[in-house]
C-alpha cells in the first residue's frame, strides 16, 4: 500500500479540497501519513491567489524535492489550476500537476504518476466539490462546509474567477444532509459555511438549489445597480436563497452553531438577520470584506456601494442584532489610491468600528482588469497604508474585547497547552462565538488541574462555559465555570 502526505496551503475552501483529496485517495487504497519521510507521494495543495502565496507554494515544491528526492511530488490546487502549463516547463521538481475542478479525477492522476508519466490534469470547473469527508483537517469539533464555488462578482483585483470559474451553488438538501451527518455522526459543534460570496448563494446562472427551479442570477448579476440593501424591490420577491438555506438548517436538531463566512456587501440581504433572530444557533458574526472606504476606489474595484452605503449596512446589522461581531478586509495600494483615498478608508474603519479586520497590500494579478489600470502605488506605500489600518484596528479590537470581560461564554476547546508561566493552572485554547477559526483571536481557558471534573470536561472538541476575566490585544483570558 502506497502512502501519501498532504502539504496543505491556502484558504478554508482549499482545506475542504484537501479533505476531499484525502477521502478519494483513501477509497482507492492509498494510506495517508503525517510523516513525509514515509510518503511515496507528496501532494502540495497550493494557493495561487496572490504573489506571496504563489511564492510560498512554489518554494514548497522545490524544498520538498530537495528533502525527499525519491518521492513523487504532485502540485495540486489553485496554483496548478492557474499555471499548470507554464509550471510544467519551469518547475521540473514537480512530477505532475492537478487542478481543482473535478477532484474525483485525483485517483487516475496519481495512477499515471506512478507509471512514471508526468500528468497535467485540469478537470472542468463544474459543480461544487464537497460532501462527506473521511478526515477533517480543522480543530476537533469544527468543520467547513462549502456551499458555493467560483464567483460572478468580477472585482477588478481578484483572480478567483480565473482560477475557480463562475459561481455555482450546491442544492439546499445536499448541504443540509452534510451538516446533519457532521453534527450527528461526527459530533461537530461548529459549522462554518464557506464560499467566495455566501450572499450570492443560489445566484449562479445555472443554479437550481431548491424545488422552485428558480435562481437569482438575473436579479443579482444582471439587474443590480445598487447594493441589495439600497434596493427594496430586490427584497420583496420572496426570501433570498441564503435565507432559505438557513431556514432548512434550522430544522436540523442538535446542539451546534453555524457561522457564515464571507458575504459581499453589495449582495447582503437583510432577511438573513430575521433567521438569526429566530435561531440563536446562527452566530451573529458577519465577515463582510469592504476592501476600501473611498467611493472612487470602490467603483474602480467594480463594486456598487460606497462609504455611506456600507456604513449604513453595518448600522443596520447592529441595529437589529446589537451584539453582532463584524469582521472585514481592506486592500491598500489599489491602482489610483491617493493619500486622500487612503485617509477616507481610515475614516471608514473608525466609523464602522469592526471587531476584526485584515489589511493586505494590493498584489497585481495577471489577467485581471486592475492589471492594466493606471495610477500604480508603490509596494512600500501600500504596506505603510496597511500598517496604518492595522494600528487603528488593533485599538478598536482592544477596546471591544475589554467590553466582553465579565461575561459568560460557551467556548469550543481546540487544544490543551502547557502552562509556560510556571503556574499551577491548567491551560487550554479555545474560541467563543465572536472568534472565527484561524483568523481571529483565541479564548484562553484557565482551570484547576486538580479538579477531576474540569480535566474530564476540557478536551479538544468539547464546549465549556467560561467567564471572560481579562483581555489582551487579540485574546480573551477566562476561567472555567463548568460543562455546557
Amino acid at each position: 500500500m502506497k502512502k501519501f502526505f498532504l502539504d496543505q496551503h491556502g484558504c478554508a475552501k482549499n482545506q475542504v479540497d484537501g479533505e476531499i483529496l484525502i477521502t478519494h485517495l483513501g477509497k482507492s487504497g492509498y494510506e495517508r501519513t503525517e510523516n513525509p519521510d514515509e510518503a511515496d507521494l507528496i501532494i502540495i495543495n497550493s494557493c495561487g491567489f496572490i504573489a506571496s502565496a504563489k511564492e510560498e507554494s512554489i518554494n514548497a515544491v522545490i524544498d520538498t524535492r530537495a528533502a525527499y528526492p525519491n518521492a513523487k511530488i504532485l502540485l495540486a490546487g489553485c496554483l496548478a489550476e492557474r499555471y499548470a502549463e507554464e509550471l510544467c516547463e519551469s518547475l521540473p521538481e514537480a512530477d505532475g500537476f492537478f487542478g481543482n475542478g473535478d477532484l474525483s479525477k485525483i485517483n487516475e492522476t496519481v495512477s499515471s504518476l506512478f507509471k512514471n508519466e508526468r500528468p497535467v490534469v485540469r478537470p472542468p470547473q463544474k459543480g461544487v466539490c464537497c460532501g462527506n469527508r473521511n478526515l477533517l483537517l480543522s480543530f476537533k469539533g469544527s468543520a467547513y462546509v462549502k456551499i458555493t464555488e467560483g464567483c460572478n462578482n468580477r472585482c477588478t483585483f481578484c483572480a478567483i474567477p480565473i482560477i475557480r470559474g463562475d459561481l455555482r451553488s450546491r442544492k439546499i438538501e445536499e448541504i443540509a444532509s452534510e451538516i446533519e451527518s457532521l453534527v450527528h455522526e461526527h459530533k461537530i459543534h461548529e459549522i462554518n459555511l464557506i464560499g467566495q460570496d455566501l450572499a450570492a448563494y443560489g445566484c449562479g446562472e445555472e443554479d437550481d438549489v431548491s424545488d422552485s427551479g428558480k435562481n437569482g442570477f438575473e436579479q443579482i448579476f444582471k439587474s443590480l445597480k445598487n447594493p441589495v440593501l439600497e434596493n427594496p424591490s430586490l427584497n420583496s420577491d420572496g426570501k433570498s436563497f441564503l435565507a432559505q438555506l438557513m431556514e432548512r438548517i434550522s430544522r436540523i436538531n442538535g446542539d451546534f452553531w453555524v457561522r457564515l463566512l464571507y458575504m459581499h456587501p453589495d449582495h447582503f440581504n437583510p432577511d438573513v438577520l430575521d433567521v438569526m433572530k429566530k435561531d440563536s444557533r446562527f452566530l451573529h458574526y458577519f465577515d463582510i470584506p469592504f476592501q476600501s472606504g473611498e467611493d472612487g476606489i470602490i467603483k474602480a474595484m467594480n463594486r456598487k456601494g460606497g462609504f455611506e452605503i456600507y456604513k449604513r449596512l453595518v448600522e443596520k446589522i447592529r441595529g437589529e442584532l446589537p451584539d453582532s461581531c463584524i469582521r472585514t478586509t481592506f486592500l491598500t495600494g489599489f491602482p489610483g489610491e491617493s493619500d486622500e483615498s487612503a485617509s477616507r478608508t481610515r475614516d471608514f474603519l473608525k466609523s464602522i468600528q469592526s471587531d476584526w479586520s485584515g489589511c493586505f497590500p494590493y498584489s497585481l494579478e495577471e489577467g485581471t482588469p486592475a492589471e492594466k489600470m493606471k495610477g500604480r502605488v508603490s509596494a512600500k506605500v501600500a504596506k505603510i497604508r496597511a500598517s496604518e489600518l492595522e494600528k487603528i484596528q488593533a485599538e478598536i479590537t482592544r477596546e471591544r474585547l475589554k467590553s466582553r470581560c465579565g461575561k459568560i461564554y460557551d467556548v469550543l476547546v481546540e487544544e490543551i497547552v502547557e502552562n509556560l508561566s510556571g503556574g499551577d493552572d491548567g491551560l487550554a485554547i479555545g474560541r467563543a462565538w465572536f472568534e472565527a477559526p484561524e483568523v481571529d483571536g483565541s479564548f484562553v481557558i484557565r482551570y484547576d488541574r486538580d479538579d477531576e471534573n474540569a480535566v474530564k470536561a476540557i478536551v479538544p472538541g468539547a464546549v465549556v462555559k467560561c467567564r471572560a476575566v481579562a483581555s489582551s490585544d487579540v485574546d480573551i483570558d477566562g476561567v472555567y465555570l463548568g460543562s455546557k
